[in-house]
Formats: C-alpha cells, structure tokens, sequence
C-alpha cells in the first residue's frame, strides 16, 4: 500500500502523515512530499518534473491526542494511524508553470505507484482579485496582496488600521482570552475535545469582531473560507477567496448599533420560549427510561426545580432514529416510520417512550433527545441502518468527495459515516421526516443538535453549489437549521442545542461551549467562550456547569459554576459516559454532595435553581430586548466602558441583560473579589448597599455566594432575589 492525499485529511491543525506540506508551496521553494506506506515497504521514490529522487522512512506517527480519559478519549485514540510516513523535499519549485509528479513504491520484489499529481508554485502579488470595502474603511493603503499561481487566486492579505488604546473582542465562540489585541488566531469549524483554550480552537469562529476603545466600530470579512488574524500594531488579516473576490463590511458605533446592523445582514436571533431559561438536566448514562425516571423524582425529592431533561444516550446507536431495544419491520426503501410502527419491550431500556415525555411534560419538565448529523457505517450496517445508508448512496443524499464519491467521516468520532446534505431540499426532507414521528407522535420539545464539525476536505460538495471550506464551514447552520425547520413544521419552538456554528447561526436555536473538564481553568475558558460568543450575537449560550468529563468537580468549584450558571443565559448539567463504574460521576447535585462529602453542596444548588426560577421572566425580557436592540444579553463590562481601562483588568465581569452586574469568582480558594461597576449607581443585591460606579470595588465572596449588583434605578424589579422564597 502506498497513499499520497496532496491535501492530507483536511484535519484544520494536524497535518496527514500523507499530504504535502505547504500544501499551497511558494515558488522558489521546495515542498515536502509524504505518503503513507505499509510497513513492508523498502524504499520510496518520487519521478518529479523528468528526474528523481528518493524519499527517507520517518516512522509510524503517534496520531491524534487523545486527552486523559473518557469515551470520546478512546474513540480519538482509536484513530491513530498504523502506516510509515515517507518524506523528502522536492527541488525548488518553477514560479510559471506546474509540476507533474508520482510515487513509486518497492515492497519485497514488487513496485507500486499512484497516480500522478500536479502542483505549481504560488507568490505574493500587489494586483490579481478584487477586495471590496463597505461602510468606513479602515485597510491600511498598499496592504493588500494576493497569493497566485498559474492554478488562479488562492488567498488575499491586508491590514486593518489600529489605534495604540484599541482593543479586539468578537471572532465567535473564543475560549482564549476576551481581547484577541497582540494576538494571532484562526476562524475554522473544529472539534476540540476539551483543552480548547489552551489549543486556541473553537467549535463556533466567526470572521467578525468589535474594535473597541477608541472611536467605536467593528468589521466582517464576508465569507465562509478559512480566515487568519493578527491583531498586533495593526490587524493583519488573511483569507483563502474563491473566484478572486472578498468582502470586508465595517460598522461604526456602539457594539450593540453595530452588532444590530450586522445581524440584520447575517440573521437576527429569534424568540425562543420561556422554559429555555430554566435548570436543563442531563447525564450521558441516563440510558434507560427507569433512570430518566429516577433523576427526575431526584429533583423533586430535594426541591430542585428543572425545566428540561436532555436525554442522549437514547437510541439505538445505529439509526439515530430508533429508541433502543424498539422492535419493528425494517423499511427497505429507507421510508420513516411512525410511532405505531414501534413495539417497545417492557423489559427494554425504553419501554413507552411516549408515556415518560407525557408524564415528564405533566411535571412541566420539557424533553430535548441528542442528535448526530451522520449515517453511522462502522460496524458495518444492517436492519434500518443498513436500508438507510443504501439509500444515502443511491439517491446521493450525502455529502460528496471532489470526485463524486460519498463523503466518508474522517474525523475521530463515528468514522467512516455517511454526513447528509442538508442544502439539498429533497436530502434534507428525507432525513428529517425519518425524525418527524419523535415530534409528532412521541411529543420531544427539541433536539441536541451534536457534532456538526465532521465535514473535512477541501473538495467537498454541497447541492447548494459550496465547496470545501465554504460548504464545511457553513454545515453546522444548516444542520441547526434543519432540526429548528422540523419542530417548527409540528407546531414546537424551534429550541436546538448545538455546540458547533458560524456566521449565521444567530437566529438558530441554544448554544452549549462543548466538551470540557472539570477544572478552574475550564470554568474560566468557558466563561471566556460565552462572552465572546455574545459579542457576536449568540444570546441563548450556556455551558456544562463545572465540566462534564473526569472525576466530579470539587465541592468549590461546583458551588462556584453553580452560582454562576444561575446568572448566564443557560443553566445546565451534564456528564459524560462512565460504563457506569463507581463510584458515579453524575454532576448531579446530590452525587456531588455524596462524593465531595461537602454538606453545603445540595442546599446551596436548591437555591440557586430557585433564584433562577425567579429569573426565567427577566431573562426572557432582556432575550427579546437583545433580539430588538443588538445589545448581548450576555455583555463584558469592556463592552459598555470600552474607554476605561479599569474594565479591561475584570474580563470574567460581565452584564446578565440591562440590570445585573454579576462577578463571579473564578480563582480556587478566594474569598473576595475584586470588580468592576460601570458608570452610573449600583445596588448590592446581597447587602442592598449602594455604590457609585465608573470603579473598582472589593467585596466579601463567601464560597456559597456570587457578588452581583443591579442598576439602582431597576432596584424595585430585584431587591427580593437573594432573600425571595
């Protein structure tokens, strides 16, 4: 076996030991050249322009981190490769034309070649696209070059015009740091599993950002393709461009006139119902309805009131369609079924589903089942998943290569799986009605909508015309889309909680910041994570309170997401699969009590689920504010005193809607905390002490409290919410 993928597995961070490297080399240059080979193989040439040359063994490669433990772990430590990278550099390439090239392979008495491969060398170039400004441009003058080659433009680089006192917050979803100012980062759809602070990745970019501290404006560089940004004296920016062209939009103003503008552009967020904003409970081993039943009578036990159960480990693993243990007649023609169609053992793990959403809805719990945007294929399918992936194929639902073929999974999670294509109306109609009966019938409120990060490669095609990056990029809005369309066609909000988006994805459903440990660096990356994501219109946005994966969480650090979580626009637990050893992991409030063996655990989170019950119509009157103004519901105080330079010391402080002033204490062991009160005067709503703002202050932060304030003139509204119930 020998393989050589000029562009690797489209893996946005982790070169393929098969790819070439640049893949875009520049003229003048050599390029490395990989190929991946069996072990058996001996020796490795590469014809090259009429000569040869030969390539040296480098080894097999250790593959993809895996992380410390977990399931997810162990599918990204399945994934390691097992063949031997071959390399060398080629000779310099031409500047004026392309070079043709193949592989050939010795294995014992035997030789093998793949096919032959073209590439040219590219260079910079003041002239060659168009780059079009709209609104205030701020391009430095003879910035812009262009990147060409004799295959056509690759990809434009210019400067933006930065102040000295400027800072830069936006990029979407960013778990790094608030101000990106003296920083270079990327916006391109990934799945990190958890660290992503320290990779400096994101499940959710956006090439838009808030140039704050000086006279106020923002900018978007229009287009779903990979971009790359260095805001250092000035803000750098680079792009890859499809037909030689690229847009970049500037709006002057406040952030919230600015993001008000810029979303009526992109999509502006919708209302979604009230429950939203009530305690969302899940565990990824509460897999069988008695358990589900269990949890819920657990809350009603020790008076912690929840609104939403998100049940994942639902289905049986293999359609995504069916519950587990269901027993009903396959449909050949991958046609859905009904309810009816189903019989649910009493002794399976879901014996009526409908009776237990009934009896969940009378307790005026609300039911969100997972999702997975793939077409699993590994094991190899039978029963519906097989008649369902046949169909994929054969009416080209999927996905597709460059070349025509089905789009294979290449990532870590699900691999090898079929992915549909949800810019095709009739693909998307199909998928979607396989689904339609869990609504109608069944009764759910919403779908989870995981993993839209596995579209890799950068010929991948779309019905709707997009390719590679574009259409990759651009996956995650469509899949939320599609699932938010569907409830909406049954007559339900369109409530789905994704982890994964981009531009565009504003007017789509909840948001969660994905998977993380349960750490203090983990608590602040995602407080991060919201923040930024709010300064580019995500408003319904969330985290898994005090990390979902590892051992539970201190009883500190648990009280301290707890107290925050209360004040974010969602509030939810979750914790990822264990095979069920003991003892749990369950970020329950009574689990963590029983392993902490802390006895301020259990009390402290009943209090704060009853304060958020007394929130619900304050947070769904600041949403439908945001949606009007433009203004996050979720905002650092650096957004409204960007001019202060106070505010840029406190960037875990923020504002929870108009009123609220919340500074949650983010460090282990502190027992004050210092803050920053915008301009105007303040009431404690812990002490009713009021302060004057445009100033830092130093409070008491007891480990079962959250210092949080409110605007004097809305004191009447909150004086109650400490002491209320």
């Amino acid at each position: 076996m020998i393989r050589h993928r000029p562009f690797g597995s489209g893996h946005a961070y982790q070169p393929s030991i098969d790819q070439r490297l640049p893949v875009r080399p520049l003229a003048g240059e050599p390029v490395n050249l990989g190929v991946a080979a069996a072990a058996s193989v001996t020796a490795v040439r590469c014809e090259w322009d009429g000569g040869t040359f030969d390539l040296h063994r480098e080894g097999t490669p250790t593959g993809p981190t895996a992380g410390a433990e977990g399931h997810l772990a162990t599918a990204a430590a399945g994934q390691r490769g097992r063949s031997v990278r071959w390399a060398a550099d080629s000779p310099p390439l031409p500047a004026d034309r392309r070079v043709r090239y193949r592989f050939v392979a010795t294995d014992g008495t035997r030789t093998r070649h793949t096919r032959w491969f073209d590439v040219s060398g590219a260079a910079w170039s003041p002239a060659g696209g168009t780059l079009t400004t709209h609104g205030t441009s701020r391009l430095v003058p003879d910035t812009t070059s262009w990147l060409m080659s004799p295959d056509g433009v690759h990809r434009v680089r210019f400067a933006l015009r930065l102040t000295a006192d400027e800072h830069v917050v936006g990029f979407g979803e960013r778990f790094d740091r608030l101000d990106q100012r003296g920083h270079a980062l990327d916006a391109t759809v990934f799945e990190q599993y958890k660290g992503q602070g320290a990779a400096g990745r994101t499940y959710l970019p956006m090439p838009f950002a808030h140039v704050l501290g000086g006279s106020g404006w923002a900018f978007h560089v229009d287009t779903a393709e990979r971009t790359w940004f260095d805001a250092g004296a000035d803000l750098w920016v680079e792009a890859d461009v499809v037909d030689g062209h690229l847009d970049v939009r500037f709006y002057d103003g406040t952030p919230g006139e600015t993001l008000h503008r810029w979303l009526g552009e992109v999509g502006r967020p919708e209302p979604l119902p009230d429950w939203v904003f009530r305690l969302w409970a899940s565990g990824n081993e509460w897999n069988t309805q008695e358990r589900v039943a269990t949890e819920m009578a657990l809350h009603r036990e020790h008076d912690v009131p929840v609104g939403v159960v998100v049940v994942e480990a639902w289905s049986d693993e293999s359609t995504f369609v069916a519950f587990r243990d269901a027993r009903y007649e396959v449909h050949d023609d991958g046609r859905p079924h009904r309810l009816a169609d189903f019989t649910f053992p009493p002794d399976g793990a879901w014996p009526d589903p409908k009776g237990m959403v009934d009896d969940l809805h009378a307790d005026g719990v609300k039911v969100v089942l997972w999702q997975i945007p793939l077409q699993k294929m590994r094991p190899h399918p039978t029963g519906q998943a097989a008649a369902d992936s046949a169909t994929m194929v054969a009416r080209g639902y999927g996905v597709r290569e460059g070349d025509g073929r089905p789009y294979r999974n290449r990532g870590w999670w699900f691999p090898t799986a079929l992915m549909p294509d949800l810019t095709s109306a009739e693909a998307r109609d199909w998928w979607l009605a396989k689904r339609r009966y869990l609504v109608e019938d069944v009764g759910i409120d919403g779908f989870k909508t995981d993993g839209g990060e596995h579209a890799w490669g950068h010929d991948l095609r779309y019905a709707d015309g997009s390719v590679g990056a574009t259409g990759n990029n651009r996956f995650p809005v469509h899949y939320a889309a599609a699932y938010g369309a569907l409830l909406r066609s049954c007559g339900k909000a369109p409530v789905t909680f994704s982890r994964a988006g981009f531009t565009g994805s504003q007017p789509h459903g909840v948001f969660w910041a994905g998977d993380e440990d349960s750490t203090w660096e983990a608590m602040r990356s995602s407080l991060r994570a919201g923040l930024t994501a709010a300064a580019c219109g995500i408003v319904y946005w969330g985290w898994d309170l005090a990390g979902f994966s590892g051992p539970v969480p201190s009883a500190e650090l648990y009280l301290r997401a707890t107290a925050m979580s209360a004040f974010l626009p969602i509030m939810q637990y979750h914790s990822e699969y264990n095979h069920h050893r003991k003892p749990s992991r369950d970020r329950t409030p009574w689990n963590v009590a029983a392993q902490t063996g802390d006895p301020r655990v259990l009390p402290v989170f009943r209090r704060y689920a009853h304060l958020r019950e007394r929130l619900v119509p304050y947070l769904a009157a600041s949403a439908a504010r945001t949606i009007e103004t433009g203004w996050p519901l979720l905002r650092s105080v650096c957004l409204v005193a960007p001019d202060d330079p106070r505010a840029w010391q406190h960037p875990y402080d923020y504002l929870l809607g108009d009123d609220l002033l919340v500074s949650p204490v983010v460090e282990e062991g502190s027992t004050t905390r210092s803050a920053y009160l915008p301009q105007g005067r303040w009431l404690d709503l812990r002490t009713h002490e009021v302060l004057d703002g445009a100033r830092e202050v130093e409070v008491p932060a007891p480990a079962d409290e959250i210092p949080v304030w409110c605007r004097l003139e809305a004191a009447d509204r909150h004086r109650g919410l400490f002491t209320a119930g």
